[in-house]
């Protein structure tokens, strides 16, 4: 916008250039010194009009940004490779985004060691990190991506699948310094780490030999289930002998109801601790419908459902650590994030910020 509107120029107030000469008996006389005085004036008066032009066009108009521009998209996967890891395959929403964005966070966030979130890149990502409060983090990778991890945040690898289990790599996973390790990444989805339960367990010597502290392979859904991939599997490993620590999870709610959704998040995470008697990490939650399609609920929607979720996780004393999905927030419509370019939170973020 141009905070200077044409004609909006300021009015010098000069007016002497039309003033009606001075007559004597008929005869027009013009002193020398009142034609030099009328010379003088009028310069003054264009050096005022043009100064207060230039000053205008430079004055921004109030609550305006001229320079304000939407940024990027960020990329809906992390940044992990080989493979190009894509959390739990959420298509990118269609619905747009109406609410005015979150101005920048101007309190402290309550620091948790159990409060985590998944991270990938995206601008101001580092900052976002460490505003928001998280007290650990995990980017479907062993590595962190060039992602700053701020004092006091534990980074949690990952081994994503089959091609994250080389020699090398197990290797750089025993002398990293760190506790925990996260196993395989929804082996149970095709457009995921894709394992059949054998494949799983013949590789899973390779991660105990980390002598981290090990998670189990995070499947999408059903881990409770009896005979479902994450019952044959903690079977399979127990008959041969193998470690798991805790037990990873997934869930996404397709029921926005506050109080319907955090009740069946608990009846979840309650019925897998009761088959399988260890401690559980919840390391992707957040509300999204996939019955048909993809369908978000308002940021009013998740900000409320993090809150009351987050209270109710933390009265379950077997629940070590959450992780929410995810850190970026989409440009182009609703999604789960705490974070938008910049960067700059949102009514979700800011959820998250205040949770323990």
């Amino acid at each position: 916008m141009d905070p200077n509107p044409e004609g909006s120029a300021p009015d010098n107030g000069y007016r002497g250039a039309h003033a009606a000469p001075r007559t004597y008996g008929g005869r027009i006389l013009i002193s020398t010194t009142v034609a030099l005085l009328l010379v003088v004036v009028a310069a003054v008066g264009f050096s005022k009009h043009a100064a207060g032009t230039s000053s205008a066009a430079n004055t921004p108009v109030a609550g305006t940004n001229p320079s304000a521009t939407a940024p990027g998209t960020p990329t809906p996967s992390p940044s992990a490779s080989p493979p190009t890891p894509s959390p739990s395959a959420k298509p990118t929403p269609t619905a747009t985004r109406t609410a005015t964005r979150s101005a920048p966070a101007t309190h402290r966030a309550v620091t948790s060691a159990r409060k985590g979130v998944g991270v990938w890149s995206f601008d101001g990502v580092s900052s976002a990190l460490a505003q928001s409060g998280a007290g650990w983090y995990y980017t479907w990778s062993t590595g962190h991506g060039g992602i700053s991890t701020p004092p006091g945040v534990d980074f949690v690898p990952m081994v994503w699948g089959p091609d994250n289990t080389g020699n090398g790599t197990i290797h750089q996973l025993e002398h990293s310094g760190g506790k925990e390790l996260l196993g395989f990444n929804e082996p149970d989805l095709a457009s995921q780490s894709n394992m059949t339960v054998a494949q799983a367990l013949d590789l899973w010597p390779k991660l105990v030999s980390t002598g981290l502290r090990l998670g189990s392979p995070a499947v999408a859904s059903g881990a409770a289930t009896p005979g479902g991939w994450l019952d044959q599997f903690m079977t399979g490993a127990a008959a041969k002998g193998y470690r798991v620590d805790f037990i990873t999870l997934h869930w996404y709610g397709g029921d926005f109801d506050t109080a319907d959704a955090v009740s069946q998040l608990r009846s979840y995470v309650q019925a897998v601790y009761a088959r399988y008697h260890k401690p559980i990490w919840l390391t992707e939650f957040a509300l999204i419908d996939f019955s048909h399609g993809t369908r978000y609920p308002s940021e009013a929607q998740q900000a409320a459902f993090l809150t009351a979720a987050t209270a109710m996780l933390d009265g379950l004393p077997y629940l070590e650590r959450y992780a929410w999905f995810a850190l970026p927030a989409s440009d182009d419509g609703l999604s789960t994030g705490l974070y938008h370019d910049g960067p700059e939170v949102t009514d979700v973020g800011r959820a998250f910020m205040a949770a323990h």
